[in-house]
């Protein structure tokens, strides 16, 4: 997986999350398995800003998640802000892969990295379903 520098140009879509003092564990860090509810949050974000995909949304159709991949690379104290980029590295027939980075917000610094496999699927006939068009999917890509 690659670790860029931050820059606010490599990322489609940008969601701030403020730690909160309910996320840490007893090492008083974040606790590793809110690293996936940040990366989720922000997908679900990212979504909410594809007009595609929201209507689709109203008719059955949703992503179902089928592959995880997190590299954490550092910790994350309180207090802090975290700014979580998200792209899409790569897309199929009926999946899309997004590829995401955590970074502090203060230093700027590569927290996390994560790639997930979403596949867009049909409720009502349960089943994986073809991915509607996309508009301005050149601009989401993440090289």
């Amino acid at each position: 997986m690659f670790r860029p520098e931050y820059d606010p140009h490599l990322f489609y879509h940008w969601t701030e999350i403020p730690v909160r003092f309910r996320d840490l564990d007893p090492l008083n860090h974040v606790n590793n398995a809110l690293f996936n509810t940040y990366l989720e949050e922000a997908r679900i974000r990212f979504l909410a800003e594809v007009g595609q995909m929201q209507s689709e949304f109203s008719h059955g159709k949703t992503f179902v998640l089928v592959k995880c991949t997190i590299e954490y690379l550092k910790q994350i104290k309180f207090p802090a802000t975290v700014l979580v980029g998200t792209g899409v590295k790569e897309i199929g027939n009926t999946s899309i892969t997004a590829i995401q980075a955590i970074f502090d917000k203060e230093s700027k610094n590569l927290v996390c990295m994560g790639q997930t496999k979403g596949v867009w699927f049909d409720i009502k006939n349960q089943r994986p379903t073809r991915l509607p068009e996309i508009e301005n999917l050149d601009d989401m890509m993440v090289e």
